[in-house]
C-alpha cells in the first residue's frame, strides 16, 4: 500500500456528470458533518460502511458484464474488489476504535441499505459518473482523515494504541498508535480517489 503522492488532489468539476457527482458528494459530506461533526471514530464507522458499498457494486456490474459480453475486464474486478475489501478492513478497525452504540449500529444498516441500492442503480445509468462520485467522496476523505489526524496530534482526540486487527493488516509497529492508523487509512483513500477518478477518465467519450 503506497503512500499517495498528492494528499491535497481535487479533481476538477467538469460537465454535468460531473457535477451531479460532486452535488452527491456533498450531500453525503452535509449529513457526515451534521450528525458527527468532530466525532471522527463513529464518523469513520458509519461511513466506512458506506464506503464499501461501490466497490462490490462495480465489481458485481463489471463482473455480470464481462460475462454478457464475454470480454477482458482489463482488472477492473479485481481492483474494484480489493477496495472493498480494504474499505471493510477499515471498518472493523474504526469499529474497535469507536465501540459503536446501538443506535450507531441501527445507523449503519440504514445507511448501508440506502446508499447500497441507490449507488447500484447509478452505476447501472452511469458508471462514470458512479466512480467519479466515488473519487470525490474518497477526496472527502482525505480532508477528514486529516482532520482526524490533526486532532490527535494537538492532544484534542486521545491516541489510543493501534487496534491488533489494524497492526496485522497494515504490518505497523507493535507499539502503534491510533496516528499511525489514521496515516495508513488515509493513504489507502487517497490510492482509492485516484483509482477512482482515472475509471471515470477512461469511461469519459470527451477528453
Amino acid at each position: 500500500m503506497n503512500a499517495p503522492t498528492n494528499l491535497d488532489y481535487a479533481h476538477p468539476v467538469n460537465g454535468l456528470s460531473d457535477r451531479i457527482a460532486r452535488g452527491l458528494t456533498t450531500v453525503l459530506r452535509f449529513f457526515a458533518d451534521t450528525f458527527f461533526a468532530r466525532r471522527y471514530g463513529h464518523r469513520a464507522v458509519v461511513l466506512e460502511t458506506v464506503a464499501g458499498v461501490p466497490g462490490m457494486v462495480g465489481a458485481t456490474l463489471q463482473h455480470l458484464k464481462a460475462l454478457r459480453y464475454m470480454s477482458d475486464d482489463h482488472g477492473w474486478i479485481r481492483t474494484l474488489m480489493d477496495e472493498a475489501e480494504n474499505e471493510r478492513m477499515h471498518l472493523f478497525t474504526f469499529i474497535e476504535i469507536a465501540q459503536p452504540n446501538a443506535l450507531e449500529r441501527g445507523l449503519i444498516i440504514l445507511a448501508q441499505g440506502v446508499f447500497y441500492n441507490a449507488f447500484f442503480l447509478l452505476y447501472l445509468i452511469s458508471p462514470r459518473t458512479a466512480h467519479r462520485m466515488v473519487g470525490y467522496f474518497e477526496e472527502e476523505a482525505v480532508i477528514s482523515y486529516t482532520a482526524y489526524l490533526a486532532d490527535v496530534d494537538a492532544g484534542r482526540q486521545p491516541n489510543v494504541p493501534a487496534p491488533q486487527i489494524a497492526i496485522d493488516y497494515w504490518h505497523l509497529a507493535p507499539d502503534a498508535r491510533l496516528s499511525d492508523v489514521i496515516v495508513a487509512v488515509r493513504a489507502d483513500e487517497a490510492g482509492h480517489r485516484d483509482v477512482n477518478h482515472g475509471f471515470a477518465d477512461q469511461l469519459d467519450p470527451v477528453r
